[in-house]
């Protein structure tokens, strides 16, 4: 999966549900390319995260992660994600299959974001929790989010 321009939560629903498709038709191990991502919110990571603590509970697979600049490589790092992603930090990993799978690439048939507001804040919780799961430091990095995701998804305001 190549990701194409800033991974934010505004693609991040498309890269789940890819992943879900993937994981539901027996696909374990996964290849992401940052070299066109310039950054990745918090949604983003969970989403990246949350599919591989899926792989992790279904016993099999991994989500690798390559070709990310150094600010996505401190943003995985600094939130302890290189322990739950794969993160190829040198560039030394799936060398001999980066050209094919490059030509192979294709575009994603996944539809865009679309659902209510409480989908989308169910989405966004869903990737903080993962986040505060991966590692014991996030849970309280991103408390007040969580926190906060929780109450408006609670209420039923949301459209």
């Amino acid at each position: 999966m190549r990701v194409e321009g800033k991974g934010s939560f505004l693609n991040s629903v498309q890269v789940k549900r890819c992943f879900q498709t993937m994981i539901a038709g027996g696909k374990r191990h996964f290849v992401v390319d940052l070299e066109r991502c310039p950054i990745m919110d918090s949604t983003f990571l969970g989403t990246l995260t949350g599919a591989a603590l899926n792989l992790r509970e279904l016993g099999a697979g991994e989500v690798c992660v390559v070709n990310a600049n150094t600010r996505n490589q401190q943003l995985l790092s600094s939130l302890g994600l290189d322990h739950i992603l794969d993160v190829d930090k040198d560039g030394s990993k799936h060398c001999a299959e980066r050209k094919q799978v490059c030509d192979e690439l294709g575009t994603c048939r996944e539809p865009a974001i679309s659902g209510s507001k409480t989908e989308q804040a169910e989405h966004v919780l869903e990737c903080h929790e993962a986040l505060a799961k991966a590692n014991a430091d996030n849970a309280s990095r991103f408390k007040d989010v969580i926190e906060f995701l929780e109450k408006e998804v609670r209420s039923g305001t949301l459209a």
